[in-house]
């Protein structure tokens, strides 16, 4: 039970509240925020804290409100609007947040504060040059402020200058070694651009420093990972582990180095903290790497005459895929992905009737719904054992139904070894590869009539095709 301390200074009250609401006590801070209000006559505090209160809560409308009211009576109040923009911002109302914020920079001008929320908000709009200059006048206030320089960073990485981006992170891992968000924003910046080699530098750098951090590990076994050097990337997630042992990111890459047994799938965690950070670039990057994908489904949906609606489309990231067969099916497109910034993207398409945020396995579980078509691109590799999504996915294509999707490839090495239980593989890069028996001999299983296999290059990387497979299958009556 929290016990408040007595006091009668409203002031002193406000003070109070303002404590409660930041350790999490909703309650009590509700109690005295009241109180105070009945103390003294209202003021911007009073609906500052309010609306703090309501945020803390998740009401967001109910915050909202309250800043209109108090904002409608203290137009002039700074502190309110930047308050505000945040509110309109988490309620998607980027450009309302950004009136907000903008006019909290006319109001007070030398609040760095103000125009590190107008920077990021210039971000959520891609103008990326307003952006820039908004976050570069923060970072020249308050030079040691670690948030604004990343979001710089991110600004001038968005605006096609990555050295750019690094110069800033690299002076204030100077001005603030001991900083570790710093070093993992520089690594990971890295990683992104596959400059693995500077990647693995720098974490170097992190740990001579004294910077011990289980993402900071993880990062460097990921780079020496794609640089080939299993070895070295085994030990860097051994210690990852160590240091990070409920971290779902730091797990999933030390059982794709077969340090942690028995993974089955990729954590839902892991998958929202990568495809969150990785939004803004993932278009881009995928092209970088001759991405074919949606286009083999498209080929493999015309060579099947496969034109009905409406398309359920599993981890639809982005929305390429909805980008590429929009002229082919009748639609409508609804999407599903665990990544609420990758479902940014997919809505400003406007291609789809539905977007949720959600893992495929629950929201096959919990939508009773029946589908014609069903497409997952690029969705197995984070799932090793596929029986489960399988029977999912039959439970709900209509009869007749096809389930079209793309998978990488199981291979024997170069000495003709096929590694894993010779179903499936976790790959070192924290996907999974599958065997084309196991495809055909659990989809059978699960009632599913195999139509059609197409062995495909999914993409390159590191210079080399991955090979994959490109599948249809149809509900058949066996369930």
């Amino acid at each position: 039970m929290h016990v408040l301390k007595p006091t009668c200074q409203p002031e002193g009250l406000l003070n109070r509240v303002d404590a409660l609401i930041k350790d999490g006590h909703a309650d009590a801070a509700r109690s005295l925020l009241a109180a105070a209000r009945r103390l003294s006559p209202a003021s911007p505090r009073h609906a500052e804290l309010a609306a703090r209160l309501a945020m803390s809560e998740g009401l967001l409308d109910t915050a909202r409100l309250e800043l209109d009211a108090a904002i409608a009576d203290a137009p002039s109040n700074s502190s309110l609007r930047k308050l505000r923009a945040e509110v309109r911002r988490k309620l998607n109302d980027c450009v309302g947040a950004a009136e907000d914020a903008a006019e909290a920079v006319v109001l007070a001008p030398r609040d760095p504060i103000a125009k590190a929320l107008l920077g990021v908000l210039m971000l959520d709009l891609q103008r990326t040059g307003d952006a820039v200059a908004c976050l570069r006048e923060a970072v020249a206030a308050e030079p040691a402020n670690p948030a604004f320089r990343e979001a710089l960073a991110a600004a001038h990485d968005l605006s096609g200058d990555p050295d750019a981006a690094l110069v800033v992170l690299a002076d204030g891992i100077t001005a603030t070694p001991a900083h570790v968000g710093l070093r993992n924003a520089a690594v990971l910046l890295c990683v992104r651009h596959r400059d693995f080699l500077k990647a693995v530098c720098l974490a170097e750098e992190g740990r001579v420093a004294g910077v011990i951090d289980a993402c900071l590990f993880g990062l460097k076994g990921h780079a020496l990972s794609s640089l080939g050097r299993h070895d070295e990337a085994s030990e860097a997630y051994a210690e990852a582990l160590k240091l990070g042992p409920e971290d779902p990111y730091v797990r999933h890459l030390a059982a794709s180095a077969g340090i942690v047994p028995g993974a089955q799938r990729a954590p839902i965690e892991y998958l929202r903290t990568v495809f969150n950070g990785y939004a803004d670039r993932f278009e881009a990057h995928l092209l970088s790497l001759g991405y074919r994908v949606p286009g083999l489904i498209r080929a493999t949906l015309q060579a099947h005459g496969i034109a009905g609606g409406p398309v359920l489309d599993l981890g639809c990231g982005t929305g390429l895929l909805a980008v590429v067969l929009t002229d082919l099916t009748d639609g409508p497109f609804v999407g599903v992905d665990v990544s609420s910034e990758m479902l940014v993207h997919a809505s400003a398409k406007q291609l789809y009737t539905e977007l949720h945020q959600a893992d495929v396995l629950d929201f096959l579980r919990d939508d009773a719904r029946s589908w014609p078509l069903v497409l997952a691109s690029d969705v197995l590799c984070y799932f090793g054992a596929l029986d489960e999504l399988f029977a999912l996915v039959h439970t709900r294509l209509s009869a007749g139904g096809r389930f079209v999707f793309s998978i990488e490839l199981l291979q024997p090495d170069s000495r003709g070894v096929t590694h894993g239980n010779g179903e499936w593989i976790l790959g070192r890069l924290g996907r999974y590869a599958h065997a084309e028996h196991y495809v055909i001999s659990h989809a059978s299983a699960a009632g599913f009539v195999v139509r059609r296999i197409t062995p495909e290059a999914l993409r390159n990387e590191a210079d080399a095709p991955v090979e994959g497979l490109v599948v249809v299958l149809e509900r058949g009556d066996a369930h």
